[in-house]
């Protein structure tokens, strides 16, 4: 059986965290099993799976600029210790050029940099990631990208239309969106929604997620259905500020903050569209998974075309006012239900999904080939 080492933030219910915890759950593990190697300095609720599937969870000091020495340092003592793997696959970017070339050295023979975000945060944190991103291409063995336009963000224009990348999109496991009458209500019930419609968002709370535009074109839709709530499912760092927000615009009690979710496929059955006004994303799985659940999805057009599986997806600028976001939400749902209530989910899409590239038992064939397994 070979290995495989993850490079991750944390284990944390995100995107990357979770789009990897797919693969290993379904991945052949008598072939090959994942360690993960975290850098933010804390455990997340991903650990306890791990080590029950058998996987290893380590730890280096968070990277901070001002100790790039000893962090170089701490890089070398766990690779030259830990060099048993036939891969390593990181997915924190910023540090990439760092790590990836000294686990090279200590004899990994294969160092993978997968590019996971197309933007960064404004301010000295965005220039800094960018200026350690520099000829990452030059830094690994193999590049991988879940968009275009991440491939362009992190490994540079003249990289990707040279070919250099690999796209390899998130996937998930599509039939476990699967709509589920009996789910909805259940779910439904839990939260007291009755016959409300739902508007649902799934993601962190952090400056990429665009949450307060979120409440804002929620705030609007009010207008058109009183009745309605808003899901927001997730945490972060951002979270007790868009609280503080959705007090201050009237609509606290309109606002349902689930936190983090574990599983979180099910939730999904409670939504009757899904609103996703992101800065940037690299490949959000949360709108593939959407898809999946057969919800009509409004997205920002900062957002890569490829994450557009279905014909579920309306694309909009974050130039067009929050009432114009809401004027399309409430076009969409009245498409969806053919009346002015609300509507359940539709079906087929989950089906169609799990024969792409994008769902998890598809792509796993992929993951083989790569890791030479």
């Amino acid at each position: 059986m070979k290995k495989v080492l993850h490079v991750l933030g944390t284990t944390r219910l995100g995107g990357a965290e979770s789009r990897i915890m797919d693969l290993f759950r379904n991945i052949d593990r008598s072939r090959c099993s994942f360690d993960f190697l975290i850098t933010e300095g804390y455990d997340g609720p991903y650990t306890a799976e791990i080590e029950a599937l058998g996987g290893h969870v380590y730890h280096l000091p968070p990277f901070r600029v001002y100790n790039y020495f000893s962090y170089v340092k701490a890089c070398k003592a766990f690779f030259y210790e830990h060099n048993d793997y036939a891969a390593v696959q990181g997915h924190i970017t910023s540090t990439a050029s760092i790590y990836l070339p000294i686990a090279s050295k200590a004899g990994i023979p294969l160092t993978i940099a997968h590019a996971r975000s197309a933007g960064v945060d404004p301010g000295w944190k965005g220039k800094i990631t960018r200026f350690l991103r520099r000829r990452l291409i030059d830094k690994c063995d193999l590049a991988l990208s879940c968009s275009d336009e991440a491939s362009v963000a992190v490994f540079g224009k003249k990289a990707f239309e040279e070919g250099q990348v690999r796209f390899v999109p998130n996937a998930i496991k599509a039939v476990d969106f699967k709509p589920d009458a009996s789910k909805r209500k259940a779910i439904r019930d839990r939260y007291d929604l009755g016959d409300t419609p739902v508007i649902g968002h799934v993601g962190s709370f952090r400056y990429a997620k665009n949450h307060d535009f979120v409440l804002k074109v929620f705030k609007e839709f009010l207008k058109y259905r009183p009745d309605a709530k808003l899901m927001l499912v997730g945490d972060g760092a951002l979270k007790h500020e868009i609280e503080e927000k959705a007090q201050a615009y009237g609509i606290r009690d309109q606002v349902i903050f689930t936190g983090n979710l574990n599983p979180v496929h099910d939730i999904y059955q409670a939504f009757d569209l899904f609103l996703f006004p992101s800065h940037y994303e690299g490949m959000p799985g949360t709108v593939v998974e959407a898809e999946a659940a057969g919800l009509p999805c409004l997205i920002s057009d900062r957002i890569t075309r490829q994450v557009k599986v279905t014909d579920l997806v309306s694309f909009k600028s974050l130039d067009e006012d929050e009432a114009s976001w809401a004027r399309d939400l409430d076009s969409l749902l009245s498409q969806k239900s053919g009346d002015s209530g609300s509507a359940s989910p539709r079906e087929g899409y989950a089906e169609a999904i799990s024969k792409t590239l994008y769902d998890v038992d598809r792509q796993i064939e992929l993951y083989y080939e790569i890791y030479k397994i």
